[in-house]
C-alpha cells in the first residue's frame, strides 16, 4: 500500500493545476502528446532523486532505476511504487501500445514497452515535460497541500 494520497484533484484543484502549465506541458500530459525524441530537460538527468508527475507531484520512478534506451526519451525499468502508475491500453496511431497515466491526476506519462532490462524486462519511455525531479534529500512537491511520505534519503 502506497504512503501517498492517491485520492484524484477535484475538478477545481485540476483547473488551477492545469493553468500552470506551459502550451508543451498540455499538450503531452492533458492532450496525450509525445515531445520530440532527444530534446528533452531529463534524457541525461544523472542526479540521484525521484521523478514526479509534472501536474500533480506524485513520485513516479527513482533514479535508481534509469536506463539509456537509445530511444531518446527518459527510460526507466521500474516505477517508484506500482500503485502509482497506471496502464491503458493505447490503439491510436495503428498500433497497439500501453500508455501510462499518472494514477493519482490521470496525466499522461509515456508508454511502457516488454523490452527492457531485468531484473523487470519493462521500458517505462515517459516524456520529460510529464516529469518534475526532485534531488534526493529533498521534499517532494505537494501542489494539491496534501502533506506526504518522506523524501528519499540523501545520498
Amino acid at each position: 500500500m502506497t504512503a501517498f494520497d492517491l485520492t484524484p484533484p477535484s475538478d477545481a484543484q485540476r483547473q488551477a493545476l492545469i493553468a500552470g502549465l506551459s502550451a508543451d506541458e498540455r499538450a503531452v500530459l492533458i492532450q496525450h502528446g509525445t515531445e520530440r525524441p532527444f530534446c528533452g530537460v531529463f534524457l541525461d538527468n544523472k542526479q540521484d532523486g525521484v521523478y514526479c508527475c509534472r501536474l500533480c507531484g506524485l513520485p513516479l520512478f527513482r533514479s535508481s532505476t534509469k536506463f539509456d534506451s537509445g530511444t531518446g526519451w527518459p527510460s526507466f525499468f521500474a516505477p517508484f511504487d506500482p500503485a502509482h502508475v497506471r496502464e491503458i491500453r493505447d490503439t491510436s496511431h495503428g498500433m497497439v501500445r500501453t500508455e501510462i497515466v499518472c494514477a493519482r491526476c490521470d496525466s499522461h506519462l509515456g508508454h511502457v514497452f516488454p523490452d527492457g532490462p531485468l531484473p523487470s524486462l519493462e521500458r517505462h519511455c515517459l516524456n520529460s515535460v510529464s516529469l518534475s525531479f526532485t534531488p534526493n534529500g529533498e521534499p517532494y512537491p505537494d501542489p494539491l497541500q496534501r502533506g506526504g511520505a518522506e523524501a528519499e534519503p540523501a545520498g
